[in-house]
């Protein structure tokens, strides 16, 4: 009898070091998986098609939050600087109208550069800009004093800021109609498509998976 309790009393500390174990082992994942989203990787859901054709609904995308340099997580103070954004990158932001909405854009401008839309053709710094990615879809010109979209500027983008368009040129709601996006609002650049799935057709876009974004 007196050798069945010591035998349990020695299996009980085993059975708390365990759970001790599995613990810390959780916490440490955890804490990975919070600094690797705050500092080095974030998934983002396109929940509409104002970069189409670029990106779709449904489309699951990883954003690289460390390329722009690390930043004071909420305070977004850039603490160890990389590099900056660049003309033709596509960005994840801080919607300035919302902080909490999270927007995806493409740099048409940076900081110094002229921007102007005449009867949709848009310039850069003066010069005619044609690109692959950039979509029109409705036919239709709207004067400038009716609404921005395919006639506004030129305006010059400020220090420490972006202009910024959607693909879809047509369908977004851009710094055409709310200004430029100070560059502490940037979370990061958008470089792959790790999942994407068609809810109208209700299957997955294998074709689209692994696609490196430009």
């Amino acid at each position: 009898m007196k050798a069945k309790k010591s035998a349990e009393r020695d299996i009980k500390p085993q059975n708390k070091s365990r759970v001790r174990e599995n613990v810390e082992a959780i916490l440490v994942a955890v804490l990975i998986a919070l600094f690797i989203r705050t500092f080095v990787v974030q998934a983002f859901k396109i929940p509409s098609g104002s970069m189409k054709q670029t990106l779709q609904i449904g489309d699951h995308i990883l954003v690289n939050k460390f390329i722009y340099g690390i930043k004071i997580p909420y305070l977004h103070e850039v603490i160890m600087p990389v590099k900056t954004p660049q003309r033709g990158d596509i960005v994840v932001f801080k919607y300035p109208l919302d902080p909490n909405k999270d927007f995806i854009k493409r740099v048409i401008g940076v900081a110094g550069d002229v921007i102007e839309c005449r009867d949709k053709k848009l310039f850069v710094n003066g010069e005619p800009v044609n690109h692959d990615f950039g979509s029109y879809t409705d036919p239709h010109i709207i004067p400038a004093y009716v609404r921005p979209r395919d006639n506004f500027g030129p305006i010059k983008v400020r220090a420490d800021s972006l202009f910024v368009m959607g693909d879809n040129r047509d369908e977004s709601f851009d710094s055409r109609f709310w200004g430029f996006v100070d560059l502490k609002a940037v979370s990061g650049k958008a470089f792959i498509i790790y999942w994407s799935w068609d809810k109208e057709n209700f299957g997955v876009r294998w074709a689209r998976l692994g696609r490196i974004l430009k």
